[in-house]
């Protein structure tokens, strides 16, 4: 399918350095080439190539993965190595309404964006209103702010005025344990929950208290992806590896009705 125009982009040389772009057929400005002549994009397509001041550019579409790689990084932001296990043991798809407690960057928020749209939607409960400012500007750059809201407050106490009850609930906070008498009324019989914390303390009392209500399928584990060094004639793994960076803790709400 062509570009249209308004769509954002990336081109990317032959050395894999990507720059982004806002499309208009007309002259637009991209940071680090100058001025290009936007009409030159009208009728290109993905992995279609252009010559701009004499160099190859390959054009792409982003897809989650590049668009949580080029946030505009402010706190510390939950990766797409995590973020693709909290979508898939939430089940997160079109058509979903999540509650994310933490806006961060706007990481996962992305990716829950991505996944919802365009049916669905995502509520941010975050602290600071800087935060939840430049989460808005990463999410605005393709137009999933569309889908997308946020309430400043704590989540151990802020009161919700929403008429709905969510399909998933993601927190990541230090004590998501203190939030969930306020916020389990909002998720929905049957909804999952995700909890993301970086110790083994933390860990533990989330555990234990989606227990102690009577979770079903309470489940904690950590991600660790190593890369291969991939060479003419041999093959290992990387000495180095993206290792800890959080503890992922699910359950599922049961309704507390017997018949």
């Amino acid at each position: 399918m062509p570009f249209q125009e308004n769509e954002t982009v990336y081109i990317e040389d032959a050395n894999g350095k990507r720059y982004w772009m806002r499309l208009t057929f007309g002259m637009m400005k991209v940071q680090s080439l100058g001025a290009i002549d936007g009409n030159r994009f009208r009728d290109l397509d993905e992995g279609d190539v252009i010559t701009i001041v004499g160099r190859e550019y390959t054009v792409f579409r982003p897809g989650v993965v590049e668009l949580m790689e080029s946030l505009d990084r402010g706190a510390q932001v939950i990766i797409p190595k995590d973020a693709a296990s909290i979508l898939l043991h939430c089940d997160v798809k079109c058509g979903d309404r999540v509650i994310e407690v933490g806006a961060g960057s706007g990481g996962l928020t992305t990716a829950l964006l991505h996944a919802v749209a365009p049916s669905g939607s995502v509520l941010t409960l975050e602290l600071r209103e800087d935060n939840a400012q430049r989460a808005q500007r990463n999410v605005a750059r393709v137009g999933l702010d569309r889908y997308w809201s946020y309430r400043i407050g704590d989540a151990r106490e802020i009161e919700l005025d929403i008429d709905w009850q969510a399909d998933a609930l993601t927190m990541d906070m230090p004590d998501p344990w203190l939030a969930l008498d306020n916020l389990e009324p909002h998720l929905r019989p049957g909804g999952r929950v995700c909890a993301y914390v970086p110790n083994m303390n933390q860990a533990e009392e989330i555990v234990k208290a989606l227990r102690e209500r009577g979770y079903s399928n309470v489940v904690s584990f950590e991600n660790m992806q190593r890369g291969l060094e991939v060479h003419p004639g041999g093959v290992r793994p990387s000495f180095e590896m993206l290792g800890h960076t959080g503890y992922l803790v699910f359950a599922r709400r049961r309704s507390g009705r017997s018949v």
